[in-house]
């Protein structure tokens, strides 16, 4: 996965819904766009910011262990390619999943940014995340579809005139586990990296169910520390910290056992 830096964008909410009338030009939220540099104080892309390579132990995986980081492994190292039909068709499907009354107007259109992309051309926010932070989403969204619509519409809690964009946020989670778990590593460097393993050995979709667990923790984060934009990296922080804290919980067997899988709604 190569490091990129890249610019984030906040979303200022001016409804607790989304409200479209012309489905091809209108917006719900105003889009804030800003550099790198200036984002860096806070809604940075956390994409941008990867560990120096490092001495730590390596821990040994069954064969078992090693088939299932070596398929999650492929899965990471796909880019995201606009010129894939496969990778066109899961874009509409996220869309189908996000607003299914509402129909696409293109692949590039204004309306990506009511799911909080940066642009008019999502493909080129899957840079930090590949085409695996879109099958996350899409995961997100056929599993638990409620909490998905619910993170999506901002739909709990008292939320911040300043919101972080949900579409973007998704990519910065997923490169963010891929860092925590130590997943471009031959073999786990840490303790929570080789505990996931043990996960996933037991359910390939160990990573995306994960995913979904730490969004909605997040997003609950968010809400408990009252963040705004600015907070972004902070809340994301938090949330890491956690996250680690529960994979580490003796005697959970399956990710369903961890205590943030509770806040997940179908």
């Amino acid at each position: 996965m190569e490091d990129r830096g890249e610019s984030f964008v906040a979303v200022r909410r001016i409804s607790q819904s989304l409200e479209r009338g012309n489905a091809c030009q209108s917006t719900s939220a105003e889009v804030v766009a800003g550099s790198a540099a200036w984002l860096g104080r806070g809604l940075s892309c956390v994409c941008a910011q990867r560990r120096e390579s490092d001495d730590r132990p390596s821990f040994d995986l069954t064969p078992t262990q090693e088939e299932c980081l070596q398929r999650l492994q492929n899965r990471i190292d796909i880019a995201y390619d606009s010129s894939i039909p496969e990778h066109q068709d899961a874009l509409r499907a996220l869309w189908s999943a996000a607003f299914p009354e509402d129909e696409l107007c293109g692949l590039i259109s204004e309306q990506w940014k009511e799911m909080g992309w940066q642009g008019k051309d999502p493909s080129t926010d899957f840079r930090g995340g590949g085409f695996i932070s879109l099958e996350n989403l899409l995961f997100f969204a056929r599993n638990f579809l409620k909490s998905f619509q619910d993170l999506l519409q901002k739909r709990e809690g008292d939320r911040s005139a300043w919101e972080y964009p949900f579409a973007v946020a998704g990519v910065n989670i997923t490169f963010m586990l891929i860092q925590m778990l130590d997943l471009e590593a031959v073999k786990p460097r840490t303790i929570v990296g080789a505990t996931f393993l043990k996960f996933l050995a037991e359910n390939e979709s160990a990573f995306d169910l994960l995913y979904c667990i730490t969004f909605k923790l997040m997003d609950q984060h968010w809400l408990s520390m009252r963040a705004s934009y600015m907070d972004f990296n902070t809340v994301m922080k938090a949330t890491r910290r956690q996250l680690e804290r529960e994979l580490l919980i003796e005697d959970i067997t399956r990710l369903e056992e961890l205590p943030s899988y509770g806040l997940l709604s179908r």
